[in-house]
């Protein structure tokens, strides 16, 4: 559903709300893991949860995932419990060797500060760009990753993102995809800033949503 930033007292009920009645509490940070800061989500928001999910990204893209938590829950997993767990892929050495060069990388000194500066710049380069050209636009970032919605302010739930110009961003996408420019498909879909986008990249796509802002007038 795009990036709806959470709100931390929600994250903080949800942790309380499991441990009071057992319940596992699971973060799915299959895109957020290593994008938002070096202990995902879960690291910057300082919750804790009971298993953690996370994909590709800790293969360096290539086809891998993996899941992990609470050493109780864990050992349930064969060899050591009864639950059989099993994969075509796992373990497979090349996505591993890439995921332990990928790690490598992230956690070089900056390495957040400099991913986190880079995105924010295209996210308020894009806001000026539309508001210059009286568009509504919002957009906001965490780390790496970017939501942008064709609506007045950035929405906190689903029922505001779908209450977004919907045809607006179908214009746009197709209009930054014809000058070079892709973007995610879906107004429902995150945005992602690599550390290997230069400023420069950055500067040619605000230049180029300028163009596609403007014809959407």
């Amino acid at each position: 559903m795009n990036l709806i930033i959470p709100h931390i007292e929600f994250l903080k009920t949800l942790r309380e709300l499991c441990t009071k009645h057992g319940a596992v509490l699971i973060f799915d940070e299959v895109m957020t893991g290593f994008r938002v800061h070096l202990g995902g989500a879960q690291a910057l928001y300082g919750i804790t949860p009971d298993l953690t999910t996370l994909g590709k990204v800790i293969g360096g893209g290539l086809p891998v995932g993996a899941f992990g938590g609470r050493r109780d829950i864990m050992q349930c997993l064969a060899p050591i419990g009864a639950v059989y767990q099993a994969g075509t892929l796992s373990g497979n050495p090349v996505a591993v060797a890439a995921g332990l060069a990928t790690l490598k990388l992230v956690q070089a000194p900056n390495f957040y500060e400099e991913l986190t500066k880079k995105t924010k710049s295209l996210v308020d380069g894009l806001t000026k760009a539309a508001h210059d050209l009286d568009v509504k636009f919002s957009a906001q970032s965490v780390g790496g990753m970017f939501g942008m919605y064709f609506s007045e302010k950035a929405p906190t739930s689903f029922d505001e993102i779908m209450k977004s110009n919907k045809e607006q961003f179908n214009q746009f996408f197709h209009h930054m995809l014809s000058s070079g420019f892709y973007f995610g498909p879906s107004a429902f879909e995150a945005g992602f800033v690599s550390i290997s986008h230069t400023d420069q990249d950055i500067h040619h796509t605000i230049e180029a949503a300028k163009k596609a802002f403007q014809a959407l007038k």
